[in-house]
């Protein structure tokens, strides 16, 4: 039994990091944004952590491949994306104060 929990630990770190991180982490990545970089997307992904659900996580990370379905969602007149652009914008502005280097 004590060599199966070794062996489960041992594998928890060999995974790949971007294997753990979050949605927001990995869109972050691999953007192609310059200012992209392990530490400075695992901090955005640490606030989206605190601040989203695992679905508004998934579609705020679609806007880094398409940023103008942020501009629809902002837009948009339906009551549930206004809602989700209001915790949104609240985790944006989060992370700008908390990942500011």
């Amino acid at each position: 039994m004590t060599k199966i929990l070794i062996a489960a630990g041992l594998l928890a770190f060999a995974l790949p990091l971007s294997a753990m991180a979050g949605p927001i982490e990995n869109a972050c990545i691999k953007s192609d944004r310059k200012q992209a970089n392990r530490a400075l997307c695992g901090c955005i992904q640490q606030v989206a952590d605190m601040t989203l659900r695992g679905g508004d996580q998934r579609k705020a990370a679609a806007f880094f491949k398409d940023p103008d379905q942020a501009q629809k969602v902002r837009m948009s007149k339906s009551d549930r994306d206004n809602e989700f652009w209001a915790r949104y914008k609240n985790f944006g502005d989060t992370a700008q104060v908390y990942c500011a280097g």
